[in-house]
């Protein structure tokens, strides 16, 4: 077996990964960087086996992919939609020389279009929070809010990772407050490793409208469970079809990410909180939601416990999800969990029992869903997504 990396070879996905690879017994991976994808390289061989890795954390790489004159500066949110298009076609460039790709383009182009995952995710009868119809603004992003009778939601660029531009939008009678990582500067807006609140509707309004040409994502805002002084989620990851990693992330804001400030928390004491009974059905809609990506070897969930723990939704699915260093199960870390899936036939049993993504999911459950598109006027309580 002769792997091949699509990815930039100083960071750490691909150097984690091609230790997993070393340590496994394999050939060290050759790695293709991605600048040289995105400047004509030739595309992997027919026979090669390819691992896709996330194109971020690299200026110029960013600025390929956007079709951009200049690099972004540090933190700029900026070009989104531009970038998204750049890396669909760019995974059409990697395929082209009929390599097998651990991740599908398909699926790639799918998870990174927040719109069309939930789409996908709803069809299949995965619980999501529910989505409201398509927005250009913010004043029609009020009136749906409206229509639907919620005073609460976030809204996520369609095409934005790592919680870059979405904002935790809460409206009252007398009062808006969003809170979100980005900051308004008088030339552009920065995504930030600080969450700041804003109260002025103004400027509420002018920060979803500039967000609003890149497309926009408006989900329920809906209550998460809490540990001791913090609400959780989790970040599963799944392997071939099988739900082997799990972190928990616990805040004391609407955001969870950890690189946000947040911490990790006890996955002990949220398993025992949500008891073993759904904890089993949480992870079995973490394995049907990877089913709607039959086609990819892993994918990242990011699922949430909703107040009393008795039910769950999950809130993303991630195309690169799998950076959870020190993580391991079954002694392997997310890394070598796909390797050992490659090696060991599990992949391959998985992939070929598997639908093909967009004909449904691969297995079904009696999970109830808990979202969908916007039908009803009762916003579920609480404050915490």
């Amino acid at each position: 077996m002769r792997l091949t990396v699509v990815g930039n070879p100083d960071n750490r996905r691909v150097a984690l990964f091609r230790r997993a690879v070393r340590e496994a017994g394999l050939p060290d991976p050759a790695v293709l960087p991605w600048a040289r994808v995105l400047t004509g390289a030739a595309p992997p061989d027919a026979d090669a086996l390819v691992r896709v890795d996330s194109p971020g954390e690299d200026a110029e790489v960013d600025r390929l992919l956007r079709d951009a004159a200049t690099p972004a500066r540090h933190g700029e949110l900026i070009g989104l939609a531009d970038t998204y298009a750049g890396l669909v076609a760019a995974m059409g460039r990697v395929a082209a020389g009929g390599a097998t790709l651990l991740n599908h383009p398909d699926d790639v182009a799918a998870l990174c279009d927040k719109r069309r995952c939930h789409a996908l995710l709803s069809a299949a009868k995965v619980p999501v929070p529910a989505a409201l119809p398509p927005v250009d603004g913010y004043p029609q992003l009020r009136a749906a809010m409206a229509a639907a009778g919620w005073h609460r939601v976030f809204v996520k660029p369609a095409h934005g990772s790592s919680a870059a531009g979405v904002i935790a939008l809460a409206v009252g009678p007398r009062r808006v407050q969003a809170v979100t990582p980005i900051e308004i500067t008088p030339d552009g807006l920065f995504n930030s490793l600080r969450l700041r609140r804003y109260d002025d509707e103004a400027t509420v309004a002018a920060l979803v409208d500039r967000l609003a040409p890149e497309g926009l994502h408006v989900e329920q805002w809906l209550p998460k469970a809490g540990l001791a002084d913090r609400v959780v989620d989790l970040r599963v990851v799944v392997v071939a079809g099988r739900a082997t990693h799990a972190v928990v992330r616990a805040a004391r804001g609407p955001l969870t990410n950890l690189h946000l400030g947040n911490a990790r928390g006890d996955l002990a004491a949220l398993r025992a909180a949500a008891g073993p009974e759904s904890w089993a059905a949480a992870m079995r809609t973490c394995e049907r939601a990877a089913a709607c990506f039959p086609r990819s070897l892993h994918v990242g969930v990011d699922l949430m416990f909703l107040v009393g723990w008795r039910r769950h939704a999950v809130a993303e699915v991630n195309a690169f999800g799998d950076l959870l260093p020190g993580v391991l199960a079954d002694g392997r870390d997310t890394y070598a969990e796909q390797v050992h899936a490659l090696t060991s036939g599990r992949w391959d049993r998985w992939r070929a029992t598997a639908t093909v993504a967009g004909d449904g999911p691969a297995t079904a459950g009696p999970d109830p869903a808990v979202g969908g598109p916007a039908t009803t006027r009762r916003e579920e309580a609480g404050c915490a997504r």
